[in-house]
């Protein structure tokens, strides 16, 4: 299956708490909880049929992004935004500092 990946629109639904992507009429989305200095991701989910084409990961991107741009503290509950995190550094700053050795130490688990 080819997805053209630019034209999957990430749009962020703030009454449901979550980041959504819609494609072929199916929707992928990543959750979360907001607090005044932090938002926790909690789960991510993709439809099988397009696991493994990068939505997840836009989808983060876009989550990691909303974080930075309100200045928010980011906690990585979900599993897949953890591996995300501790495989691109961009976002490192955006942890505590607690959280950031949990993630890097789980890749020498």
């Amino acid at each position: 299956m080819e997805l053209n990946l630019e034209a999957v629109a990430v749009t962020h639904n703030q009454e449901a708490r979550r980041f959504e992507a819609t494609v072929d009429g199916f929707r992928a989305l990543i959750t979360y909880r907001r607090f005044p200095d932090r938002i926790v991701l909690l789960h991510t989910e993709v439809p099988t049929p397009y696991q493994g084409h990068g939505i997840a990961a836009k989808l983060t991107r876009a989550a990691l992004d909303f974080a930075r741009a309100n200045h928010l503290r980011v906690v990585p509950l979900c599993p897949y935004v953890s591996n995300f995190l501790r495989k691109d550094s961009e976002y490192h700053a955006l942890l505590s500092a607690d959280d950031l050795r949990k993630i890097l130490s789980a890749e020498s688990a």
